[in-house]
């Protein structure tokens, strides 16, 4: 049987350096793509697009989604002014993500945010962000120094899609400064830290499968998450706790 086939959208970078070149790049670490690989999926990246339509075309060519972590979502997408420790704008990965996100909605589409990609659902349905996180990177508590993963335990709340395809708390890898703050139309938390940040987003309503976690689970050994998305996006439902 064909393995389903998983778009993990990606970063565009103006200058990124192999070998003796240093010229502008498309790429994304490749936890994202190994985890499609070890869940059973076939990963293909999808790098921004401008023209017109791309987002559905892109989407009428995979059977599922994934929205990936990175630079954070632009405050002037939900009605905010920067804070002073928010990042640069993405403006162009920011208008395809989203411009994938409701294509994937449109058409049903299995679909995993990772990350910035939690952060961008949210936002894509009428939500806002908590541009900064006191202490939270560097500190110990959602992420380790520049570069590198802490980790810390997180509860999915019970009845949840989250809690049936990981039914205990579990210690996850977590790197972000910001974090869901009004939750979008039609969506719910389905897990938080110990803290009381949302480390997971579902729809409220019974539909395809959408779920996105904050935290990062590309950078660790647990295939579950991304076992649901796949299996998902092959048609079939995934079992309670597999």
């Amino acid at each position: 049987m064909a393995k389903p086939v998983i778009g993990i959208s990606t970063y565009l970078e103006d200058a990124a350096q192999w070998r003796e070149w240093r010229l502008p790049a498309a790429l994304l670490p490749v936890g994202y793509h190994q985890l499609v690989q070890r869940a059973g999926g076939l990963a293909v990246l999808l790098p921004p697009d401008p023209a017109p339509d791309a987002a559905r075309q892109a989407v009428a060519r995979i059977d599922g989604l994934v929205i990936a972590g990175g630079p954070d979502v632009d405050p002037a997408r939900y009605g905010a002014a920067p804070h002073p420790q928010t990042g640069p704008p993405a403006h162009a990965r920011d208008a395809w993500e989203l411009a994938l996100i409701d294509a994937a909605s449109d058409a049903g589409l299995a679909l995993l945010g990772i990350c910035r990609g939690m952060q961008l659902l949210n936002v894509a349905r009428g939500g806002t962000l908590l541009q900064h996180l006191p202490e939270a990177v560097g500190h110990g508590g959602h992420g380790g120094p520049p570069g590198t993963f802490a980790r810390h335990r997180v509860t999915p709340v019970p009845g949840t899609h989250t809690a049936r395809v990981l039914p205990a708390p579990l210690s996850v890898p977590t790197y972000h400064h910001q974090a869901v703050d009004r939750i979008g139309t039609g969506l719910t938390a389905s897990a938080h830290a110990a803290d009381g940040t949302v480390e997971a987003l579902e729809f409220t309503a019974p539909g395809p499968f959408a779920l996105a976690v904050q935290w990062h689970p590309e950078a660790a050994d647990d295939t579950r998450l991304m076992r649901a998305l796949v299996t998902a996006a092959a048609g079939r439902e995934a079992p309670a706790g597999s």
